[in-house]
Formats: structure tokens, C-alpha cells, sequence
């Protein structure tokens, strides 16, 4: 058996890939292609590997997939990593074993729907929530005030602004499925290079 890669290796399923198979397949239905997408994520995912379980539309069909194949004994020996207590529900009920980054900092994998993809394939999550053309960042509660002070602060040479994402009239904060903040990051100039800005934000 060839080791594990010590990296973490993630995959992220994007819109762009249900625009490729909308186009070739000529299939309308929204989740019939996310279902497509993620079917084809999982044939990445190899016995013995530690997956983070994703939360999520296209997410939650690579969870069945994978609970699946397991199953039928095509998968042996993997071990799932939840992001929510929703996915923890669907992956129990699944029978995948559960476990944690306590005990396995390292994942191999993690399979995830991106809501925006560039001609470069940097993706955003998080989207949704009429956060128009923003930068995303999910934060915890407490404190969020002065984490959205470091962001805007750690971008302002491109004037960055960081709002606080809300819904409805009472402009109530959106909570995410971990029940935490969305901070949107807009720019006034490019940020440069993606990763970089991601590593900083880390």
C-alpha cells in the first residue's frame, strides 16, 4: 500500500463544473448536476484517506457517495472529519467513521461546492446571503468587531471594508451552519495574489 500524502489535499467543487456538464449534458436540473459534480469528486477519494465532510448542497451527495461505496466495500479504512452538526448527522447515519483534528490534524481530502470561480480557479464559499461582489470571511461571535478590524485593517492599501454580514429588516447578523459570522471583505483595489491573502488571513 503506497503511503498517504502528508500534505492536505482539498478539492472543491465549483459552478463552473455545472456550467461544463449543463453544456454537455444538457441537463437543467440544478442538483442533478451538483450530484454529477460530486459523484466525480469522490473517485479522488482513496481507502485509508482522512476526508473532511463538508457542509452543503453539492457537499452532502459526496457524503452518500462516499457512505455508498463504503458500503459495497469499494471503500475501506477512511475516516470523516464533519465541519457541522448537520453533516455529522447525515455521516453517522451514513455509518462513516467520525472523528476530529484533535486526533487527525492531517486531511487528505475535502470535497466542497465553491459559489464563485475566476479564470484562475481561485473559489469563494460562502456566497449566498446577497453578499454581492465581496470577499467572504467566516468568523466566530465573540469578538467579531475587532476581528473585522484586523481584516479591514490587514487590506487597507487595497481600501478594504469589512461589513458584518445581516438579513432582513431587523438586519439580524447572517449565522452560518457552525453558528458563526460571515465578515464580507469589499476592495476598492485588487488584493494581488490570492493565496497570499489567504495565508495572511490565517
Amino acid at each position: 500500500m503506497e503511503p498517504k500524502p502528508s500534505f492536505q489535499f482539498r478539492v472543491i467543487v465549483g459552478i463552473a463544473v455545472y456550467h461544463l456538464f449543463s453544456l454537455l449534458l444538457f441537463i437543467e436540473d440544478e442538483d442533478d448536476l451538483k450530484k454529477i459534480a460530486a459523484y466525480k469528486a469522490v473517485e479522488y477519494v482513496e481507502s485509508g484517506m482522512v476526508l473532511g465532510l463538508r457542509t452543503g448542497s453539492t457537499a452532502k451527495h459526496a457524503v452518500d457517495r462516499n457512505g455508498e461505496l463504503l458500503h459495497q466495500g469499494k471503500l475501506k479504512d477512511i475516516v470523516g472529519i464533519p465541519t457541522s452538526k448537520k453533516m455529522h448527522e447525515q455521516a453517522f447515519s451514513l455509518g462513516i467513521p467520525l472523528s476530529d483534528l484533535d486526533s487527525h490534524p492531517v486531511v487528505d481530502l475535502a470535497i466542497d461546492g465553491a459559489d464563485e470561480v475566476d479564470p484562475y480557479l481561485n473559489l469563494l464559499v460562502n456566497y449566498i446571503g446577497g453578499s454581492g461582489l465581496a470577499m467572504p470571511v467566516e468568523v466566530i461571535q465573540f469578538c467579531w468587531k475587532f476581528t473585522a478590524s484586523r481584516l479591514q485593517n490587514l487590506f487597507q492599501e487595497s481600501g478594504c471594508v469589512a461589513k458584518l454580514r445581516t438579513l432582513g429588516e431587523k438586519a439580524e447578523p447572517y449565522i452560518t451552519d457552525n453558528g458563526n459570522y460571515i465578515i464580507d471583505l469589499y476592495f476598492k483595489q485588487s488584493i494581488g495574489d490570492l493565496k497570499a491573502a489567504s495565508d495572511s488571513i490565517l
